[in-house]
């Protein structure tokens, strides 16, 4: 699944458009290096997305075409989470 959608159906984007631009904009890495919205995401990946002056680090579980409000926090542990 793409990086812009996978981010849009956990919710940790609202909007698959705005996860696209914080791609372009270099605010999201996979595993340490810059990814773009193409980035087809594993389980196992380290995506970290920097929202401003807070940071935060999840790991993806599991990977869904769609998903429920309640169930979409099922599909990522959050590693970290830093406020600078």
């Amino acid at each position: 699944m793409r990086l812009d959608k996978y981010l849009k159906v956990s919710r940790l984007i609202k909007r698959r458009t705005v996860a696209n631009d914080a791609c372009d904009t270099s605010r999201i890495t996979v595993n340490g290096k810059i990814a773009k919205a193409s980035y087809n995401v594993k389980c196992g990946d380290l995506i970290t997305i920097a929202f401003g002056t807070k940071s935060v680090t999840v790991r993806v579980l599991e990977i869904k075409d769609t998903t429920k409000k309640a169930e979409s926090a099922g599909m990522y542990e959050v590693v970290s989470e830093t406020d600078e």
